[in-house]
C-alpha cells in the first residue's frame, strides 16, 4: 500500500521558466491521508495541490486516491478553477461518510504571466514570502471540501515576483511537538525558509522537513508535507 501511495505523489513536474518548485512528504504511518500534486495545465500553466484529509491510516489513503483522481479527471471538462473545484466538492461529498472532509489548496501558475490564481478550501494559509522579507498569508476562500452539498468557492490572485517563495504545507508541519509539547508553529517554519532561502526548491523542501523532525526528536505523529515555489 505504501509504494502504491508513493506513485501518487508527482513523479515528474512540467518544466517551467520562471519557477523552480518541489514538494514532499514523510508519513507518519506505512499510508496516509497527505496529498501534493504537480498537475500539467497545458500552455505553460501548472497547478500547485497541497490537500489533507480527515482520517489516517487505510482510510485516509484512499480518500486522497479519490480525491487526487476526481481533481485529474474533472480539470479537463470543467473549464476554470471555480467550476472544478465545485465538481470535486459535489463528488467527494457523496463519495464520503458525513463526518469525512478534505482541506485543500489549488493555485494554477502561469509561467508567462507569473501570475497565481489560487482557491484555498480551509486549508492553513499558505506562506508567500516577498523578496523584501514581509509575508503574505493565502488565507481561506472556501469551506473544506466533502462538508456541504451546496458549497461556493471564491478565487484570489496574486502576481508573483522573481525572489518570491511561496510555502505550502498540512498542518503536521506546524503542529509538530517537542517534549516540552510545544508547536513548531509558523514562525519556525518562516525561520526556516528564510535561513535557507539561497537553496533551490528541493533542497528547501528537505531543510523543512529535517528542522521539524529535528525540533520534534521522534518519529512524526502527522505526516509532514510541504511544497516550496520559488520564483526565478
Amino acid at each position: 500500500a505504501r509504494q502504491v501511495q508513493f506513485r501518487l505523489f508527482p513523479q515528474k513536474q512540467p518544466p517551467l521558466q520562471t519557477l523552480d518548485y518541489a514538494g514532499g512528504c514523510v508519513q507518519a504511518h506505512h499510508v496516509g491521508g497527505d496529498y501534493y500534486d504537480f498537475v500539467d495545465l497545458g500552455a505553460g500553466l501548472v497547478g500547485l495541490v497541497v490537500a489533507d484529509i480527515s482520517g489516517k491510516g487505510i482510510a485516509g489513503a484512499l480518500l486522497m486516491a479519490n480525491l487526487q483522481a476526481n481533481l485529474r479527471g474533472q480539470y479537463a471538462t470543467a473549464g476554470d478553477l471555480s467550476r472544478l473545484l465545485t465538481s470535486v466538492n459535489k463528488l467527494f461529498y457523496e463519495n464520503t461518510n458525513e463526518n469525512q472532509y478534505a482541506t485543500l489548496f489549488f493555485a494554477e501558475y502561469s509561467d508567462e504571466t507569473r501570475q497565481l490564481h489560487y482557491a484555498n478550501c480551509g486549508h492553513f494559509p499558505p506562506l508567500l514570502i516577498r523578496m523584501d522579507g514581509t509575508v503574505e498569508p493565502l488565507h481561506s476562500t472556501a469551506m473544506v471540501l466533502g462538508l456541504f452539498e451546496r458549497w461556493d468557492v471564491q478565487t484570489s490572485e496574486r502576481e508573483l515576483k522573481s525572489g518570491d517563495v511561496l510555502v505550502i504545507y498540512t498542518d503536521g508541519i506546524i503542529e509538530a511537538m517537542n517534549h516540552a509539547e510545544d508547536e513548531f508553529g509558523t514562525e519556525r517554519l518562516l525561520a526556516t525558509v528564510k535561513a535557507n532561502h539561497h537553496l533551490p526548491a528541493a533542497a528547501l523542501v528537505g531543510a523543512v522537513h529535517t528542522a521539524v523532525q529535528d525540533f520534534s526528536a521522534g518519529a512524526p505523529s502527522d505526516d509532514l508535507t510541504v511544497v516550496v515555489a520559488k520564483v526565478r
